[in-house]
């Protein structure tokens, strides 16, 4: 019987926390967001340098079907097939950098991958 009294006591207790609303006061709020503002402002733009990776893999695909053309115009001594070969391998690393971009311009995720380096050599 306590056992049951001990629960419906509990259970009480745990639907008034839920209920609460623990926001703070507004005053606080902008004092918080104006001493954030201000940390900002004080660091300089020029000590953090901001490397995106979107552009890794694009520039890699470039890379790398621009050396296989290279490659195939170089090998293959047939010239038409050098040159269709050289042909695909150029139109799908033109296609990637068009992918990229188009993914970059669309998705809103490129902040989340985003390396940014103070200049003192500290990962931010």
């Amino acid at each position: 019987m306590e056992n049951n009294n001990y629960e419906n006591g509990l259970t009480e207790l745990i639907r008034a926390s839920m209920e609460l609303e623990d926001k703070p006061s507004l005053e606080l709020n902008r004092r918080l967001k104006a001493e954030l503002y201000q940390r900002e402002a004080a660091v300089p733009r020029k000590q953090i340098i901001s490397v995106s990776l979107w552009y890794v893999p694009m520039i890699l695909n470039f890379v790398m079907f621009s050396l296989f053309a290279v490659l195939a115009l170089l090998v293959i001594s047939n010239p038409y097939i050098a040159r269709l070969i050289a042909g695909i391998c150029l139109y799908i690393s033109i296609a990637g950098v068009f992918i990229t971009v188009l993914g970059v311009r669309r998705a809103s995720l490129k902040e989340d991958v985003t390396i940014r380096i103070r200049k003192r050599g500290v990962l931010a």
